[in-house]
């Protein structure tokens, strides 16, 4: 899994890229993502255009990032999943828990 971060009008949108599996950049990115909240950003949109595939461990760093921005007054959105992984979104029904973007502009966009 690789990430880079930029902010748009506020809003801090996550690149994802390669597989969402955990290990040592999972602990990154949550790192990452906590530095943020410290700085006061609070509305983040994860990118999932370049995710190939997601496990269970995947799918609980977001829950666990999810978690963390909303106790800190924010949102973590989600946009561009593949098909195959919205199926997964729906199979598990966190896609009741995430909201989901066509585009990350359409994602920053719901933050306004």
């Amino acid at each position: 899994m690789e990430f880079k971060f930029s902010e748009i009008t506020g809003v801090i949108v996550l690149e994802m890229r390669g597989n969402i599996v955990g290990g040592p950049a999972a602990i990154q990115l949550n790192d990452t993502v906590h530095k943020f909240i410290k700085e006061g950003k609070k509305n983040f949109v994860v990118n999932m255009d370049g995710v190939d595939l997601i496990n269970s461990s995947g799918l609980g760093i977001l829950i666990s990032n999810l978690t963390n921005v909303k106790n800190n007054g924010g949102d973590l959105r989600l946009s561009h999943l593949s098909p195959k992984i919205r199926q997964i979104f729906q199979i598990t029904k966190l896609s009741t828990v995430f909201k989901q973007y066509d585009t990350a502009e359409d994602a920053v966009k719901s933050f306004s």
